[in-house]
């Protein structure tokens, strides 16, 4: 079975050009224009300075417990206009046993900045 692939299989140079990096949530407000229940985000990136996002975690999360989390997000996708937000990141989650999402992220303190490899 050497050499043989699954269907749309990613190549590991498809993984290298994907940056993810961690980030400390420094602010957090309801996002109540969203067409989906959203929060909007700032996240310090380190040396990549801070970055907005717009994300669809209001099942799990209250917006005034978030700053001080660290979360994983890709950084290197262009900029998305999310109504009157300009995400400039995709914070990453996964679903639960419903669908919504859950965020992804150390379990133990990193530098924000950080990639992940």
């Amino acid at each position: 079975m050497s050499g043989d692939t699954a269907p749309g299989a990613a190549s590991i140079g498809d993984f290298e050009r994907l940056d993810i990096r961690v980030g400390t949530i420094t602010r957090a407000e309801p996002y109540p224009e969203a067409r989906k229940p959203a929060i909007k985000l700032w996240i310090d990136f380190g040396p990549l300075g801070e970055k907005r996002s717009s994300a669809q975690i209001t099942q799990h999360y209250d917006p005034a417990t978030l700053p001080g989390r660290q979360v994983l997000a890709v950084v290197n996708f262009p900029p998305r206009q999310i109504g009157k937000v300009l995400s400039e990141v995709l914070v990453l989650g996964l679903p639960d046993d419903s669908g919504n999402v859950v965020l992804i992220r150390p379990d133990k303190p990193v530098p924000d900045g950080g990639r992940m490899y």
